[in-house]
């Protein structure tokens, strides 16, 4: 019955059991490993600095024991696979500070890891328990690896010209679907099972993202890649233990999710490769990422100003952000903001953070109990924004060949003159900006050393080279016990 599903669940199941990535392209791996230990240091960051996050990762059930089950870095917890993956997706993602990827749709391809590690770790624990013979892949680093590349690969393709969020869809059902099917091949499923695991990603209800927009963001938003990866493993483990997949999942008539949701299907910018891996955005700031070249901008023109003589906090008269139209839909907000999330999804006040503050922002900068939350002279700069959509940084930015984030600030102070446009198009964290490698791996150690000492951070970047690594010895690693914990 494989041949008889839709052609876009063939081609992503074929692509994640058959796509053989090339061995001696360094710059795959090295990217790879880039995004494994900057996901892996944002889980950190999250457990160390986040009380809130910490009430989502425990076990449904309290008290609960799970044999061989998966060690959540950075905790003390262990879960089963499905809550594993959860529990991982919400320390990488609540602080928005991993990796990101522009397009039609934007996402997070780094979200995938929460799936991905989860299933590996249980896989790989339960082997040598001897409690399970594994017919997958050999549950090693460089498997770890070459899944994380094709979860990419499959999300960022799929964002490229897909809008699913003109359809009110969040764009976690990207997560969900790259992620079912790297964990069906992780599992040792069939390729059928695996078509049969990603028609019931098309089947499910997908989430909508009225908590991503203006008037109603939410924590929820932080969790919600976690609940995709979650559900993405449940599924798998159904379709394992013998539930049938529908060939017809999106186009049977009249409730396919073409037929119902997506009217005209689904388009791809080239075949499954390589792609998104080797053009992901870094965040150096746990900013929106549309936001982040603004930010940048605005701290460069800061630098003016006080090079003038003038005081950012006082001689501000107008601030003029010409910027993307996908930026102007999800972070343009005005009015009071109600939570952590809300903040950090606003474009004018990080912006104006970046103004009174002087550096970059930090989580902490965005909760209700920071500063900044409650200073008058922000929300007063804040004010003082004005949002431009401009087409020419839209074309770029959905241009694949440039790729751009761009984002302009021009300043009026009070006497009138104008501090000219400085212009961010690849900010730092960028492929091509020459800094990007540098700070990813000065942001990993940073978050690295809030709970691990120098000579284990140095083991662990050593580890990461060894492709024939048992996974549970990485992740037995990265566990920390309840001590190093407390907030």
């Amino acid at each position: 019955m494989a041949q008889h599903y839709d052609q876009p669940i063939l081609d992503v199941a074929q692509y994640a059991f058959h796509y053989e990535i090339d061995t001696s392209d360094e710059v795959v791996w090295e990217r790879a490993r880039m995004a494994l230990l900057d996901s892996l240091g944002c889980a950190v960051e999250t457990a160390v600095t986040n009380a809130e996050c910490w009430k989502l990762l425990n076990p449904v059930v309290p008290g609960m024991v799970v044999p061989n089950g998966v060690r959540i870095p950075g905790t003390p917890i262990q879960l089963d696979p499905v809550e594993g993956a959860f529990a991982l997706g919400v320390l990488i993602r609540y602080l928005d500070h991993n990796d990101a990827l522009g397009g039609a749709e934007w996402g997070h391809p780094s979200d995938n890891l929460a799936a991905i590690l989860a299933v590996l770790d249980w896989l790989s624990r339960r082997s040598a328990s001897g409690e399970y013979i594994h017919t997958g892949p050999a549950l090693t680093m460089r498997t770890l690896l070459t899944a994380l590349v094709k979860a990419y690969e499959i999300q960022g393709c799929y964002q490229m010209q897909n809008a699913f969020n003109a359809y009110g869809i969040d764009h976690v059902v990207l997560v969900k679907l790259a992620s079912a099917a790297v964990v069906s091949w992780l599992l040792g499923l069939t390729e059928a099972q695996a078509m049969a695991t990603i028609s019931h990603v098309w089947m499910d209800g997908q989430p909508s993202r009225m908590y991503r927009s203006r008037e109603s963001t939410l924590p929820r938003k932080g969790w919600a890649a976690g609940d995709a990866a979650r559900r993405a493993v449940q599924l798998a483990l159904y379709v394992q233990a013998g539930q049938p997949g529908a060939p017809r999942a999106l186009t049977a008539k009249p409730w396919g999710f073409w037929e119902r949701t997506f009217e005209d299907g689904f388009k791809l910018p080239r075949p499954f490769g390589t792609w998104t891996i080797q053009n992901m955005l870094f965040k150096t700031m746990p900013v929106e990422g549309h936001g982040v070249s603004a930010v940048e901008a605005a701290l460069l023109q800061r630098r003016r100003l006080l090079d003038q003589g003038l005081d950012p906090n006082n001689d501000i008269h107008r601030i003029n952000l010409r910027t993307t139209a996908a930026a102007d839909l999800i972070i343009n907000k005005t009015g009071p903001l109600h939570n952590a999330a809300d903040r950090d999804h606003c474009i004018q006040y990080g912006v104006a953070l970046a103004f009174v503050k002087g550096r970059r922002p930090e989580a902490a900068d965005f909760s209700d109990h920071s500063p900044w939350a409650t200073c008058e002279v922000l929300a007063s700069l804040r004010d003082k924004i004005t949002i431009i959509p401009d087409p020419d940084l839209t074309r770029d930015y959905v241009d694949l060949e440039k790729k751009s984030i761009g984002a302009g600030v021009t300043v009026t102070v009070r006497d009138g003159s104008i501090l000219p446009e400085i212009l961010v198009e690849y900010p730092v964290g960028h492929v091509r900006n020459p800094q990007t490698k540098a700070e990813v791996y000065a942001k990993f150690w940073k978050n690295m050393t809030r709970m691990f000492s120098e000579a284990e951070i140095i083991h662990i970047l050593d580890l990461v080279r060894d492709d024939n690594l048992p996974i549970r010895d990485f992740v037995s690693l990265l566990a920390r016990p309840e001590t190093h914990t407390k907030l």
